[in-house]
This record gives structure tokens, C-alpha cells and sequence, in this order.
């Protein structure tokens, strides 16, 4: 392999590719590099504070982008048949270390959740790495449905179900809902009967409502969304931090680097929380410009999977779209009071490893997706008369 496509910006090869896909490529680049410039200035206090480094998780972050690029290249030059092909054994070794977590003395807990492990100095979130291959595994069954036996159907329900299972008892319900709604869109629009879908999210907002039935923490952080003034030093106070940073802002924000909220008022200012600082230091005119930026995104992903011929290619564009698009509005909705308090980054702006590499091997199989989707079609050859 040519050691320059394992240099994004050195790979010559997109000027033969289509246009969704050379568009999807630099609005990838864009989002990455809007979250790096906006992750600096949101970390840079408290990296002086805690490792009198300011550039410390900054630092690390770009870390993450070397190592989540690699992955990412490879994937775009990498047939899709292949990759497909080994997701079942991917997502079942993720599968392993997700619930390897839930293991007393193993898992690594952060703010009451355990959701990593740490191999060697390096800890990883299983729950977080898992997405883009739960969208590959559930693309291949449910494009395929009606071609599989019972049991395998019944079988990869059960794992998938495990998956989500596995993600709440950590507990991450955010991560557990996002994961269960990429599941439920890939299904919608493989076809399956409306009878099966509509029993399945009957379930599912059972299974969050009975989440939040036995978990205090879970019911206070609903409570105080309905009513955040309520408990304004308590559970409230995030998410009143956050209202602040967002009306700070104004229509042209403080400036780059001028949030006052981030120095030491809002709480997990960096990752989930990173959208509301982006408010404040760029006002309403900048939020406007992200949302533009994920609208225009959607819209190419969309395209792609209306291009893309094969129907199992076609789900798994569907399901990068839902998940990078979806977990954006999410968080964003959560940093402005529409969503109860939860604990899911931006992607590619958050600051985490598990997170960026996640949503780089996410973007790539986009990528992917849409340039074999512009393969041209096979004409058949007409025959002459002599």
C-alpha cells in the first residue's frame, strides 16, 4: 500500500472521485477542524489548572486524530465487501470488552458510570468504539432480511439487544437510546413490517422508562430539564451553566477564545458540554453556520444512499447519517435545554479518543459508500444489424 494514503490530506486519489464523496471528505476535514480549534479554547483552562498545561488535552486530541485518520483512510480504500465481511467478528469483540467492563475491579468508573478500560496507559470506551460497526452488522442483517433463516434473524436480535442491554447497565442510557434509534432507522428503511417496528420502539421506550424508574440520578437529571431553576446548585446547575453560555453569546458571540463560562462555571466544558462554549464565543450567526454544516452533510450522505445500488451499502449510508447527524442535534439539544442532561459527546468536537476514533471510522465508511455507489453502471452491448 502506498504509505501517502495514510495521509488524508496527501491523498491525491479523491480529485478521481465523486462529487459527494469529495465534498463529504472536506466537510469532514471542516467539522474535524472547527471541533480542534474550539476543543483548544475550551481546554485550555483547565488544562493549566489540573497539569499546568494548557495545551495538555489539546495535545492529546490531536493524538487521537493521527491514530482515528489511519483508520479512516483505510477504510476509504478498502472495498466495502471486505470491511462488511468482518464487522460480525468486530462488533462481537467489542461486544466482549463492552460487557468486560461491567466486571468489578475491571471497568474504570467516571462519575458513577463505568464505561472504560484501560489497556496499558490508554483507556478506551468499548460502548463508544462499537457504533460504527453496530450500523455495519445491522446494515448486513436487515438488508438482507427476508433472505435469512429464522434463527440467524433471531440470533443477531439477541446480540443486538445485548449490545443495548450492555451500554445501559453501565449505565449510559444517551448512548443505549442513540444506539437503539440507529438500529430502529437501519430497519425502517430496509423495509421491515411496520407490526415489528412499532412493537420494537414500544419496547424500547419501555426499557428507558423502566431506567429511569430505578435510577434516582437518571429521574433528578429529568426533572431538572423540566425545571432546571428549581435546583439551581444542584442538578440543575449544568444545565443552567449551559443556558448561560448559550445566551451569552448573542447574535455574534464573544470571540474566539473569550468564553467566561468554560473558566470553571460549566461543568464538563470539553466534551459534552463543548457545543455550549461554541455558542457563546461564536453567537447565533456561528451556531447557524454548524447546523448549516450538518444539514449540508446530511444532505450529501442522503444522496449517496439514493445513488448507492446495493441495498445493504445503501442502509449502512443511512446509518452513518443518523448517527453522526442525530448524535449532533442531540447534543446540541441537550446544551440548550430541549433535551434532558446526557452524557453524549459532539462528534468529531468532543474531546476523547474512543469518541473521534469512532466518528473517523464512521465518516470514512460514508466515504467509502459513496465512491463505490459512483461506480458507473454496466450497460448491456446492443447487437448491430449487418
Amino acid at each position: 500500500m502506498n504509505i501517502r494514503l495514510l495521509i488524508p490530506f496527501f491523498d491525491t486519489s479523491a480529485q478521481d472521485w465523486s462529487f459527494e464523496a469529495r465534498w463529504l471528505r472536506w466537510l469532514t476535514f471542516l467539522w474535524m477542524m472547527i471541533g480542534l480549534a474550539i476543543m483548544f479554547s475550551a481546554s485550555y483552562v483547565s488544562g493549566e489548572s489540573e497539569v499546568s498545561d494548557g495545551l495538555y488535552f489539546f495535545k492529546l486530541q490531536i493524538a487521537w486524530i493521527l491514530v482515528g485518520m489511519v483508520g479512516f483512510n483505510l477504510i476509504v480504500h478498502s472495498p466495502l465487501r471486505y470491511i462488511v465481511g468482518v464487522a460480525d467478528w468486530v462488533l462481537l469483540l467489542l461486544l466482549g470488552l463492552l460487557l468486560i467492563t461491567l466486571m468489578p475491579g475491571i471497568g474504570k468508573t467516571v462519575n458513577g458510570a463505568t464505561r472504560w478500560l484501560s489497556i496499558g496507559p490508554v483507556p478506551i470506551q468499548p460502548s463508544e468504539l462499537i457504533k460504527p460497526f453496530l450500523v455495519l452488522q445491522s446494515a448486513r442483517i436487515f438488508g438482507q432480511w427476508n433472505r435469512l433463516r429464522w434463527s440467524t434473524r433471531l440470533a443477531w436480535l439477541a446480540i443486538f439487544c445485548l449490545v443495548l442491554v450492555g451500554i445501559l447497565l453501565q449505565p449510559n442510557l444517551s448512548t443505549t437510546a442513540l444506539c437503539g434509534i440507529v438500529l430502529w432507522m437501519i430497519a425502517l428503511a430496509a423495509g421491515l413490517p411496520f407490526s415489528q417496528l412499532g412493537g420494537t420502539a414500544v419496547a424500547g421506550f419501555l426499557l428507558a422508562f423502566v431506567s429511569v424508574s430505578i435510577r434516582s440520578y437518571q429521574r433528578r437529571r429529568v426533572m431538572s430539564f423540566l425545571n432546571p431553576w428549581a435546583d439551581p446548585m444542584g442538578d440543575g446547575y449544568q444545565l443552567i451553566q449551559s443556558l448561560l453560555a448559550v445566551g451569552s453569546g448573542g447574535m455574534w458571540g464573544t470571540g474566539f477564545g473569550m468564553s467566561q463560562q468554560k473558566l470553571f462555571h460549566l461543568p464538563i466544558q470539553f466534551t459534552d458540554f463543548i457545543f455550549s462554549v461554541y455558542a457563546e464565543e461564536f453567537g447565533l450567526v456561528g451556531c447557524l453556520l454548524l447546523l448549516s454544516m450538518l444539514i449540508a452533510y446530511a444532505t450529501l450522505a442522503l444522496r449517496v444512499a439514493l445513488k448507492t445500488r446495493h441495498p445493504v451499502y445503501r442502509l449502512v449510508a443511512i446509518g452513518i447519517m443518523v448517527l453522526m447527524v442525530g448524535q449532533s442535534l442531540l447534543n446540541i439539544g441537550v446544551a440548550t435545554g430541549a433535551l434532558p442532561t446526557t452524557g453524549l459527546p459532539f462528534p468529531l468536537i468532543s474531546y476523547g479518543g474512543s469518541s473521534m476514533i469512532s466518528s473517523l471510522l464512521a465518516a470514512g465508511l460514508l466515504l467509502r459508500v459513496a465512491r463505490e455507489g459512483s461506480e458507473a453502471k454496466v450497460l448491456p452491448i446492443t447487437g448491430h444489424n449487418s
